[in-house]
């Protein structure tokens, strides 16, 4: 699973304190989405991850916030059920859009 390759994510995500929890789908795989938190701004993420594997990463939700990835961690439990590999699950984007969604409404969010 080359495709789906984890290994972009340079910081550690138990540093980043601010930053963005995200969803995004991939032009090869039409069944399967990435969750994940960056600090970086969540399109040039998909950017650079779209670089390093054939076809293209699409953002399709980001909100910037406190703890993005222990949101990703919320998020990932609750979909664990669904789990492809490591950040990919066979979910619709909507799914996981209001699992991030209702998620984020409990932590405070950071003003654009």
């Amino acid at each position: 699973m080359s495709e789906m390759d984890n290994s972009v994510q340079k910081f550690n995500p138990n540093e980043v304190s601010t930053g963005s929890v995200y969803v995004m789908t991939h032009s090869l795989f039409s069944n399967v989405i990435r969750i994940g938190c960056t600090p970086d701004v969540p399109e040039e993420h998909a950017k650079k991850l779209s670089i390093k594997t054939p076809g293209n990463y699409t953002l399709v939700f980001a909100q910037q916030c406190e703890n993005p990835c222990s949101v990703r961690k919320q998020v990932s439990y609750f979909l664990q059920a669904k789990k492809y590999v490591n950040e990919f699950y066979e979910v619709p984007p909507e799914v996981a859009v209001n699992l991030l969604r209702r998620e984020t409404l409990r932590i405070p969010i950071v003003p654009a």
